[in-house]
């Protein structure tokens, strides 16, 4: 699966896209995330507090119960203000 990073998530785990394969079980937004905070100090500081970060999986907004699967591209972003 495809992850797409933006604003200071970004710029806490250093990357702005990666393709990985999560382990069997991870089947939910919430899930990833939580697998993702395990991979490294960049990851768990970005992911402390989900509260702030919206989720769009195939470009439609989803919620951290969402579904997700191999072929998905998830992008990770916080809140996006401006006039």
């Amino acid at each position: 699966m495809k992850l797409l990073y933006f604003a200071w998530i970004k710029q806490r785990i250093g990357l702005a896209e990666e393709t990985v394969t999560p382990p069997a079980g991870v089947d939910t937004v919430d899930g990833l995330i939580t697998w993702l905070r395990g991979r490294g100090p960049g990851y768990a500081d970005a992911f402390v507090d989900v509260t702030p970060i919206r989720v769009a999986v195939n470009q439609e907004f989803a919620r951290l119960d969402s579904a997700i699967g191999p072929g998905d591209e998830i992008a990770l972003f916080p809140p996006v203000t401006g006039g």
